[in-house]
């Protein structure tokens, strides 16, 4: 079996992978900044990946405004590569978003295209998984949408899909 180290294990889509992969027999660490793990200035790393066989990194900016979310992914990446090839980790994962590299106008956009280069370039092999909107988030795109009672939303079409679905094929690319 082998020892994941899984950056925003705590979250919606981390918890999922997480829950795989130990359903799998693997050894699993859960990296958040409340397990002492925090990719953003570096805090435990080293200790978490040692001996780990891969990373998936499925951390989100807690902000998305578009320095914030640029600053996040910038440090958040370059720190786990950095701790990664220090470590002898054999396999980078991360989640993106389809369709990220057509969408630079977005600073939430501009932050995934730069954690892709950053990990294209980075020297761990890796595997980029990219997946559209959760289901789970549809409620709240509709009520932030919502304005007297009437759901207001731009006419661009939408492909959502169920978290579940993106842990298992984040875990599997793992």
């Amino acid at each position: 079996m082998a020892k994941f180290v899984v950056i925003g294990g705590t979250g919606l889509i981390g918890s999922q992978v997480v829950s795989v992969l130990r359903g799998d027999g693997h050894e699993v660490i859960v990296g958040a900044p409340s397990t002492g793990i925090n990719a953003v200035t570096g805090e435990g790393l080293a200790g978490a990946l040692d001996g780990a066989d891969v990373v998936i990194d499925v951390a989100n900016s807690p902000s998305f405004e578009d320095d914030a979310v640029l600053e996040f992914f910038t440090a958040s990446t370059g720190n786990l590569l950095a701790a990664e090839k220090a470590a002898g980790v054999r396999h980078h994962v991360a989640l993106s978003v389809v369709g990220t590299d057509r969408l630079a106008e977005s600073g939430y956009f501009r932050g995934k295209i730069k954690q892709e280069e950053l990990i294209r370039d980075g020297g761990v092999p890796y595997s980029i998984v990219r997946a559209t909107q959760f289901f789970e988030f549809v409620p709240g795109i509709a009520a932030a949408s919502t304005v007297d009672g009437v759901i207001r939303l731009p006419g661009a079409g939408i492909a959502p899909i169920a978290s579940a679905d993106v842990a298992a094929a984040v875990a599997s690319a793992a």
